[in-house]
């Protein structure tokens, strides 16, 4: 049995359905294997989740390009998220006009392809819920030649592995019924 599989199989009962879904949407998916586990990766560092990151860095589906570039899609998008959230949310032209001057070479220059890195980028932004960077990363995946099956095979990994980590954390904090409270005897 698989570190992932193992995680998915610790989830309380009121996540099965995101129990079944970890395994499926990895396995059935318009992407190659290498593709979809970077997703996955990236998502779980994005909901910070030790237990499905080290899962799925262990795998075996990833080399060292995939693996790093999921890291930098992590770590950018957190930084870019919040950014173009703010001027998006605000909706001020004058906020618009202003340089970023966030650095952010590594979106011109990932390891793994271009267009696979912005599927990355893609994931994580649908998780910090950047409507702006979520339709430009959309826009770039499928004018870099991929599909909207992959757009949507991307987020709907994103989405289940933002789920597994809730799904996670609840199987860790749910207290354990192996141990119930006794009740002591009331003296009067």
């Amino acid at each position: 049995m698989n570190a992932l599989q193992e995680i998915a199989d610790a989830f309380p009962d009121a996540a099965r359905d995101v129990r079944m879904n970890l395994g499926s949407v990895l396995a059935e998916s318009s992407l190659e294997p290498r593709l979809a586990h970077a997703i996955a990766l990236s998502s779980a560092l994005a909901v910070k989740s030790d237990a499905l990151a080290g899962a799925l860095e262990a795998s075996g589906h990833l080399d060292e390009d995939a693996r790093d570039d999921a890291r930098a899609a992590a770590a950018l998008m957190a930084m870019n998220n919040v950014f173009y959230r703010f001027r998006h949310m605000v909706g001020k032209p004058e906020y618009a006009q202003m340089p970023a001057r966030l650095r952010m070479t590594r979106l011109g220059k990932p390891r793994m392809a271009k267009v696979d890195f912005e599927l990355l980028s893609l994931a994580v932004s649908a998780i910090h819920g950047c409507e702006a960077c979520v339709r430009a990363h959309e826009k770039a995946v499928l004018d870099g030649g991929r599909s909207e099956a992959n757009v949507l095979d991307a987020v709907r990994i994103a989405s289940v592995v933002h789920a597994a980590a809730s799904a996670e954390w609840m199987a860790r904090a749910a207290p354990r019924p192996e141990n119930p409270p006794t009740q002591s005897p009331v003296t009067r």
